[in-house]
């Protein structure tokens, strides 16, 4: 196993840093940070700030000497040709003495960067903050090696696990707080998904507000029959992508029809249609029966709740439209990630067990 110096930590502890500083702006590529040094002192820094733009490895390394210089970077340089030149090569044209990944590329058409950089004679190590690095990236990960996004939904409930009144209302159940951070995970996702029960009790914008952003993420819409309301908040604006189990025409909007057998949106297909799109994290905010659908065919990867400290009782909505399990051992067993006090509320991060 490699070893890694303290020096090497704190570097890749930088380039991870730096790569979060494009966790709304980079969609479709990953977010990628790198740090330049040599003789543990810091040439130069960069990240990759937007699709189309200098990879970081090439911001980094513009204007300064890297010769004999060792590169910490949270992801393989890539080694293909896209929209940008490939960054290995640039690594190999400053001739850089060693270059540090956190993680390999799982994208299969940029992969190969460590064997390039060894068989041109640069020293190749990864693993260092690997998890972090896969955590960080983790839509894009999810896209490129399974062929959907990574699917996280975002439920807003009472201690007794209310999310609405039984005439659908349900603004505000938590915080200023909760509701801010809520703006924060919109804000970072591709895209942001709601159903036509939550259009027509809401009528939300689906917007990102609470947090500045230099984008917004795509809107979609999950309408099998069409019934979004012409006036609907969520139609204005920027256009939006809707769903359908049927051809049809929304003003301001592109439908797509995915029908299943029961003549329902096809959930699995949306998914792999909104990859194929480049959208890497999907956030899901919709009502309790899409939020069951999505559950029962195995579509949501992480569970982001707030739960506020009070109560709505019987009759009030809930979480999931879902058939109680025969047993206790058959129920939906989750992993809580984080658990964090916002205000009132409780924000649990989980994921299926």
């Amino acid at each position: 196993m490699t070893a890694f110096s303290a020096f090497d930590h704190a570097m890749m502890r930088r380039a991870l840093a730096l790569a979060e500083r494009g966790l709304y702006t980079t969609t479709p590529n990953p977010r990628v940070g790198c740090v330049v040094t040599r003789e543990e002192r810091v040439l130069a820094e960069a990240w990759h700030e937007r699709a189309g733009g200098p990879h970081a490895e090439a911001a980094a390394l513009a204007g300064i000497d890297a010769g004999g210089a060792t590169v910490y970077v949270n992801l393989e340089p890539c080694n293909h040709h896209g929209r940008t030149p490939p960054c290995v090569q640039a690594l190999i044209d400053a001739k850089v003495r060693r270059v540090v990944a956190a993680m390999r590329d799982p994208n299969r058409q940029a992969a190969g960067g460590g064997e390039a950089l060894r068989a041109a004679g640069i020293e190749f190590q990864h693993g260092l903050f690997a998890e972090e690095a896969r955590e960080l990236n983790i839509g894009f990960v999810s896209r490129v090696t399974r062929g959907r996004p990574w699917v996280r939904l975002k439920v807003a409930a009472t201690l007794d696990g209310r999310t609405a009144l039984p005439n659908g209302r349900s603004q505000w159940i938590t915080g200023v707080e909760a509701r801010s951070d809520g703006h924060r995970w919109r804000a970072r996702a591709c895209a942001v998904l709601t159903g036509i029960g939550t259009v027509r009790a809401d009528d939300p914008q689906l917007t990102v507000r609470e947090v500045d952003t230099p984008r917004q993420p795509l809107r979609v819409i999950v309408d099998s029959r069409l019934e979004t309301p012409r006036g609907a908040r969520i139609l204005q604006g920027e256009r939006v992508l809707v769903f359908a189990a049927r051809q049809g025409e929304l003003p301001n909007a592109e439908v797509v029809a995915l029908s299943n057998a029961s003549g329902k949106v096809d959930l699995p297909r949306m998914l792999e249609a909104l990859a194929g799109r480049g959208v890497n994290e999907l956030h899901v905010e919709a009502g309790f029966r899409l939020n069951g659908s999505l559950v029962r065919e195995g579509c949501v990867d992480e569970f982001l709740v707030y739960l506020n400290a009070s109560m709505l009782g019987d009759g009030a909505e809930g979480m999931f439209d879902l058939a109680a399990p025969a047993g206790l051992d058959q129920r939906l067993r989750l992993r809580l990630s984080s658990v964090e006090r916002l205000g009132d509320d409780l924000r649990l991060l989980a994921r299926p067990a």
